[in-house]
């Protein structure tokens, strides 16, 4: 049995799979949970940034979270996404979610737009973990949000009850170095970055929250394991031939070109809601290249509707 008071490994950020009418496309994301499962993912992270939650209604977030409990059946712990920039929204959201059955974990994101300071930043999570009894991961990535989380603010949190990880995207390797050897053993840092996963955990890290993982969960979770196992080369293995993949991602705002990949592999359908829209023509160009060269997709694989 999992181990759920732990969050290390590889956890899968969930893409939200629509209708092309933008309604939540149900039975995709439920045979899109268990493929994970069943391809050996740590963790599961629904109502992320990946999953366009800020674009979901309260009811459709609840949804999505129950979804992936059902499908789950306490094979593997969930960690929920309850961020809102408004700080009674997420302590209200945040203490919902706690209230789930099978939500084993919150994941809290710095609030976005309002541009809070460092003391801002402490208060706004004091109010979430004070809510809540399961532990909360804070996720810093200063290029959604426009705040980061410094090392000095990460260690008075992390002395709070329930505030337990990290998800650090900042992708400054110096702040998670900083980060790391601050923060008390038992506070868990997870790399917010696909490519960084491997020299985030050669620090001291545990993890990564994943994008590249909706596309490749097997892959993604036995190179997490092994770099845990300190067997660099199997990690480092799996990392370079993915790299193209965990870069590529990225190559317009995500969740986008995933999940054009996702549609290529005919795991989703290519809807969104706005403000996210299809990539462009050259972007879909280089994605459906970088697929087929890592075997995603057959060579002879058409784009689908």
């Amino acid at each position: 049995m999992t181990d759920k008071t732990k969050i290390q490994g590889c956890g899968t950020a969930l893409v939200t799979p629509f209708h092309s009418d933008g309604a939540i496309d149900e039975p995709t994301l439920r045979s899109f949970v268990e493929w994970q499962i069943e391809s050996g993912i740590d963790f599961l992270v629904p109502c992320g940034t990946t999953g366009e939650t800020p674009t979901l209604t309260h009811e459709e977030w609840l949804r999505v979270i129950d979804i992936v409990i059902e499908v789950n059946a306490g094979r593997v712990p969930i960690c929920a996404g309850a961020t809102s920039n408004a700080t009674a929204d997420a302590v209200a959201k945040s203490k919902e979610a706690n209230g789930r059955k099978g939500v084993d974990w919150i994941l809290s994101a710095s609030p976005y737009y309002n541009k809070p300071t460092q003391e801002g930043q402490y208060q706004h999570f004091k109010a979430v973990a004070e809510v809540v009894t399961k532990p909360v991961i804070l996720y810093n990535v200063p290029g959604r949000t426009g705040v980061n989380i410094e090392p000095a603010t990460l260690v008075r949190l992390a002395a709070l009850p329930n505030i337990a990880a990290v998800k650090e995207a900042s992708g400054n390797m110096v702040q998670i170095a900083e980060v790391i050897n601050a923060v008390p053993e038992s506070f868990t840092v997870l790399s917010g970055d696909d490519a960084l996963t491997l020299p985030v955990i050669s620090l001291g890290g545990r993890g990564i929250i994943s994008v590249a993982s909706n596309e490749i969960p097997r892959e993604m979770a036995e190179m997490t394991r092994a770099a845990n196992q300190g067997d660099w080369n199997v990690a480092r293995k799996l990392h370079n031939k993915y790299l193209s993949l965990m870069q590529a991602n990225f190559l317009e705002s995500s969740p986008m070109p995933v999940k054009c990949v996702l549609s290529l592999m005919r795991k989703i359908g290519e809807n969104y809601r706005l403000p996210m829209v299809s990539v462009k023509t050259e972007t879909r160009s280089k994605l459906e290249k970088v697929a087929k060269s890592v075997g995603l997709i057959r060579p002879n694989t058409a784009v689908g509707d």
